[in-house]
């Protein structure tokens, strides 16, 4: 059995966040030059940053681009995923692989003991499982 643990040590513990105060098009800038499709939003609470979303290039097409707003005047708070699904270091891929699917999302920020230690996407885990 594979573990989320796993993935993270293969692609380490970076991760690309923003603040809800933020706009869209900051973020688009974000993924482009990361070569990435999500980022972890955060804010600061009194125990350091905490989790309090996830913005995608899918929340980007939905809320903006279909809408016609405009990425520069439109903030993260309101296109991004509050209180998003997460899963543990020690969650089996195969959980991950069918809180994917059952959810129909494509990336979990990993949370160890109430902290932010990663973000795995659909394809980390199809990668890991297939090896």
């Amino acid at each position: 059995m594979r573990f989320v643990s796993e993935v993270l040590r293969r692609k380490g513990h970076d991760i690309a966040t923003v603040r809800p105060d933020q706009t869209v098009y900051e973020i688009l800038e974000l993924l482009m030059h990361r070569n990435i499709g999500a980022v972890v939003v955060i804010e600061d609470g009194a125990d350091g940053p905490r989790l309090v979303g996830i913005a995608s290039e899918r929340d980007y097409a939905r809320s903006v681009v279909l809408l016609g707003r405009s990425s520069k005047e439109t903030l993260v708070r309101e296109i991004m995923t509050p209180d998003p699904i997460v899963v543990s270091p020690s969650h089996r891929l195969r959980e991950c692989m069918a809180i994917m699917t059952d959810k129909r999302i494509r990336h979990l920020p990993v949370m160890r003991d109430g902290k932010l230690e990663g973000l795995i996407s659909i394809g980390d885990v199809v990668k890991m499982v297939m090896e």
